[in-house]
């Protein structure tokens, strides 16, 4: 069908209704004042994305880069949807191949969590599979290209898929939440990075607005990103897979906008894990392995401050829901069996409790 068809184009119009149309059944994601022990004078709110309706932060990367690519003109009536994920972005990604009416086809890890396999066959997306992590790049290209699809590579374009000066954008929304709370301009922002799409809207967003906030990446072991920062580099590899799911990436992606970002921390997987069951326990509720690494990366930060004398507030991100999780993260069988010992991160967070004092 040429794509200038009338029927094409009356394809996309229904398309991108239907895709604006989630966005406004689904009502604005909550901001938690997390208990956070210590004395008063700075405060820590978490960011809720898992109440998204396919439940993690990648439900608004999906919609933007689904908005993208059908005002792109990529798109069209039978288009197969092909994506790299290991896992959430799969999910919201399959939810959305399956809203507008076209195929989807997951390209990731086999070491990815059986639930979310199950959630994107759920949702009508097939999933194919690689041995090593960086194969998933190529592999999804090739297969657009031999069924005439369109590979949607999050890892390019979330950065410019999403606009970053507003328009209900996750940085707009944590600033209007915070309108009323005692310290409304946040510190810092902390956020792990998958594309680097929510580090460089956000950082975009608060220079924008002539915000004093500072972002924070902490990344996970195995992951390019730190210290392609460090180096000021944008090929810098490790050819390792990250233990931590959704985030920590074997090369810088293109979206990871380095010049937006204040400060980056390495956090150790077995801190991301204990950091992880310390939050569920505190909240009540679980979360993800990335929410634990946010939340180490977080403490980090508020101890700089505390040592400082600084007051304020400090945000992150709880990004999906701990029971995607409950066979690998929470299971301890599986954090031996991967040579991880949450011991000495398990007594920081102990004496936190304590003391009111990171010592991470």
């Amino acid at each position: 069908m040429p794509r200038s068809d009338p029927q094409r184009r009356s394809w996309v119009d229904e398309a991108i209704r239907r895709v604006d149309a989630d966005a406004n059944r689904s009502a604005d994601t909550h901001l938690h004042v997390f208990p956070l022990p210590g004395g008063p004078g700075i405060e820590l709110y978490l960011k809720d994305e898992s109440i998204h309706p396919t439940g993690s932060l990648k439900h608004r990367l999906a919609r933007s880069l689904f908005l993208y690519a059908l005002c792109n003109g990529w798109v069209g009536p039978g288009t197969t949807i092909v994506e790299a994920s290991s896992g959430s972005t799969a999910i919201s990604e399959a939810y959305f191949a399956r809203l507008i009416g076209v195929p989807f086809v997951a390209v990731m890890p086999r070491s990815t969590s059986a639930r979310k396999i199950a959630l994107i066959e759920w949702y009508g997306g097939r999933c194919h599979f690689v041995d090593e992590a960086p194969d998933m790049y190529a592999e999804a290209a090739r297969l657009a290209r031999e069924c005439g699809g369109h590979y949607m590579d999050q890892f390019t374009f979330a950065e410019r898929a999403t606009d970053w000066r507003g328009n209900n954008n996750i940085a707009e929304s944590i600033f209007a939440q915070l309108e009323k709370e005692r310290h409304p301009v946040p510190a810092w922002v902390v956020v792990s990075a998958g594309t680097g799409g929510t580090s460089a809207t956000i950082g975009r967003y608060v220079r924008y607005r002539r915000h004093v906030t500072r972002v924070m990446v902490a990344d996970p072991e195995n992951s390019a990103f730190l210290d392609g920062w460090d180096l000021d580099t944008s090929d810098y590899t490790t050819g390792a897979a990250s233990r931590i799911e959704g985030i920590g990436r074997p090369r810088v992606e293109p979206s990871f906008v380095g010049g937006v970002i204040d400060d980056m921390v390495r956090v150790p997987d077995a801190a991301s894990i204990a950091a992880m069951r310390w939050c569920s326990r505190r909240l009540g509720r679980s979360v993800g392995g990335s929410t634990g690494t946010n939340m180490w990366g977080a403490l980090t930060v508020i101890e700089r401050m505390r040592a400082a004398g600084e007051t304020g507030s400090v945000v992150t991100l709880l990004c999906d829901s701990g029971d995607r999780y409950v066979s690998t993260y929470y299971d301890d069988a599986w954090v031996a069996e991967h040579g991880l010992d949450l011991t000495p991160y398990e007594a920081v967070l102990a004496e936190l409790e304590e003391t009111g004092r990171f010592t991470g």
